[in-house]
């Protein structure tokens, strides 16, 4: 994970930016670390495998105390970086102290070190830590961690006895009770693991240290061995913490074993059986519908998006969705859709990779919304470790291709897959959007001139705000008169250079003055990263976004909005049964 920190003075200003896209990361063949000590820097070296890079020289001139970041794990076949954002001193935040980290909400905090600072563990693992904290067990094996305290005592105080020829019988007993102690340590993990006689040895431990306090020995020694100690629980500490990001982002960034059962099992039932395969192409093209367009590889995802609108359509006799997705998922939507009908809506499923069908309109691979983070402080006072976070969903490349791939119609509903529609969208097709080209809710906490460091010195409007793929009305005609398209292709060859910041860049420039502000009514996002979403706005949204990392098909999202979006799951299919997609 990258991110660069501007220091200035005493004010700090962070932004981190996030793009998420997935990639062959269960291809790859993990090593076992070895157990002399190298593991923390196994764990980097797969970093380093797994995550972006950046030139050498792309530091000077900035602070950055963290050099060994978790780099982002991709689940696409497309790399993805998260890069950081410098940001105009104008707006800065308060720099981090173990003051205003040490509780939050009633939960404690570590504060001990940069790396086990709450708010730096948020920039370096990113939403990790968030789930971290909500997910946090209490110490309840009290015998345990005694025994690993006297340990470490121990441990400090034995190798000054041990030099003392006057001591050698308590030097004995020390290490008779060191080695008892750590055989104990090493067949149990709880309280309820320990042997019977656990309170005797644990006793007789505390005697021996009572005893080498009273010995004068060499205060030095001692501290010098506490020390080493202490360093080496510490880079255990540090291990673990990046070991554990490191999965934590392998679960978030990969597709789920249910999951790949289940597109597997659909994709040889569709080979099974052909007569199922049947078009209805005079609703797909039929400008005067309403049609839905969705860019998905999850199966189950979009089919939640398609029946959440369908249950809350006054009427579905209109409505016609079309599933732009790859190879590897394109016969297992084919079936889905065929066999699981949704009222009198229609369903087409459309792969984006075939030339065949498509000519130019293709790409060589499906691109996702490519969705990066911010953080910012919420007001100009407030400590850093109350900083609001906000994940900021584009357009991808994908998104192009759609008055080529859609050539007879004039308007669409871009719907994410990571949406639940709550209320009837029919409204969005009466809207007049002023000659604008797309309708997509403003996110002004990010302003376009803050991100002028980092995409450059272009010509964004001062106090424009920065807007949200997720549900989106896209005016093609208006689209097609002003070759949008065409200039976004232009933007990101001129823009190579910054890879997937070419993208954030060219799709900023190309829809500057050409977003019309939708209601904010209309969506909540937040549902795949903010714990403290209120629960009754979330019962009056019409769309709900779970953007962030934690989304609600996966064991990590937040458990308290996945019911609004299991409800649209069909509990008794065949299939989610079998590979418990249901649970």
């Amino acid at each position: 994970m990258l991110f660069y920190r501007k220091q200035n003075n005493s004010s700090m200003l962070i932004y981190h930016f996030s793009f998420y896209l997935v990639s062959f990361v269960g291809h790859m063949p993990l090593q076992r670390p070895s157990p002399s000590g190298d593991r923390s820097s196994h764990i980097d070296n797969l970093v380093r495998k797994l995550g972006p890079t950046l030139p050498k020289d792309v530091l000077k001139g900035f602070v950055n105390e963290a050099k060994n970041e978790t780099g982002s794990i991709n689940a696409t076949p497309k790399t993805q970086q998260k890069k950081g954002i410098p940001i105009p001193p104008q707006v800065v935040m308060q720099p981090f102290t173990s003051k205003n980290i040490s509780r939050i909400n009633g939960k404690a905090k570590m504060k001990s070190d940069v790396d086990e600072s709450e708010g730096f563990c948020d920039l370096k693992y990113g939403s990790y830590c968030i789930w971290r904290e909500e997910n946090r067990e209490e110490m309840h094996d009290s015998m345990v961690k005694k025994l690993k305290d006297q340990l470490f005592v121990a441990r400090a105080y034995f190798p000054s006895i041990v030099k003392i020829p006057a001591q050698s019988k308590l030097s004995g007993e020390f290490k008779q009770n060191i080695q008892e102690v750590e055989r104990v340590l090493s067949e149990s993990t709880t309280d309820a693991d320990l042997p019977p006689e656990i309170q005797k040895k644990s006793r007789r431990m505390e005697a021996v240290i009572a005893r080498a306090k009273s010995v004068s020995l060499d205060c030095n020694n001692i501290d010098k061995k506490l020390r080493q100690i202490f360093d080496l629980t510490e880079d255990e500490a540090n291990f673990h913490m990046k070991q554990s990001a490191f999965l934590y982002q392998l679960a978030v960034q990969t597709m789920p074993k249910s999951l790949h059962c289940l597109s597997m099992r659909l994709t040889v039932e569709y080979f099974r059986d052909h007569l199922f395969d049947k078009e209805l192409s005079e609703k797909y093209s039929d400008p005067t519908l309403q049609h839905y367009v969705i860019f998905s590889n999850n199966v189950i995802a979009s089919s939640v998006v398609i029946n959440s609108t369908v249950v809350h359509a006054i009427d579905t006799v209109n409505q016609v969705f079309h599933v732009l997705t790859d190879w590897q998922n394109y016969y297992a939507m084919k079936h889905w859709f065929l066999r699981n009908t949704f009222r009198d809506a229609v369903v087409q499923v459309l792969n984006i990779e075939d030339p065949d069908s498509y000519g130019k309109a293709t790409l060589s691979h499906l691109t996702l919304p490519v969705e990066f983070r911010v953080s910012f402080p919420s007001n100009d006072s407030a400590p850093a470790i109350n900083n609001r976070t906000q994940y900021v969903s584009i357009f991808s490349h994908s998104h192009y291709l759609l008055p080529e791939i859609f050539k007879n119609l004039e308007k669409v509903v871009v719907l994410d897959d990571d949406v639940v529609v709550q209320q009837d969208l029919s409204a969005l097709w009466s809207l007049n959007m002023g000659g604008k080209v797309t309708g997509a809710i403003e996110i002004c906490s990010v302003k376009m001139d803050q991100l002028r460091s980092y995409l450059g010195d272009h010509s964004f409007q001062k106090h424009s705000c920065s807007w949200m793929s997720g549900l989106n009305v896209i005016d093609l005609a208006r689209w097609r008169d002003l070759d949008i398209s065409e200039t976004y292709w232009k933007l990101v060859k001129e823009q190579v250079s910054m890879k997937e910041g070419s993208a954030l860049l060219a799709t900023l420039l190309t829809f500057q003055d050409q977003i019309y502000a939708l209601d904010r009514v209309w969506v909540l996002s937040g549902l795949g990263h903010d714990y403290g979403l209120d629960i009754e706005g979330i019962k009056k949204a019409a769309v709900l976004h779970y953007n962030g990392n934690m989304k609600p098909w996966l064991d990590l999202g937040i458990p308290k909005y996945k019911e609004y979006w299991k409800k649209f799951l069909n509990h008794e299919d065949q299939y989610l049964s079998e590979c418990n997609v249901n649970r």
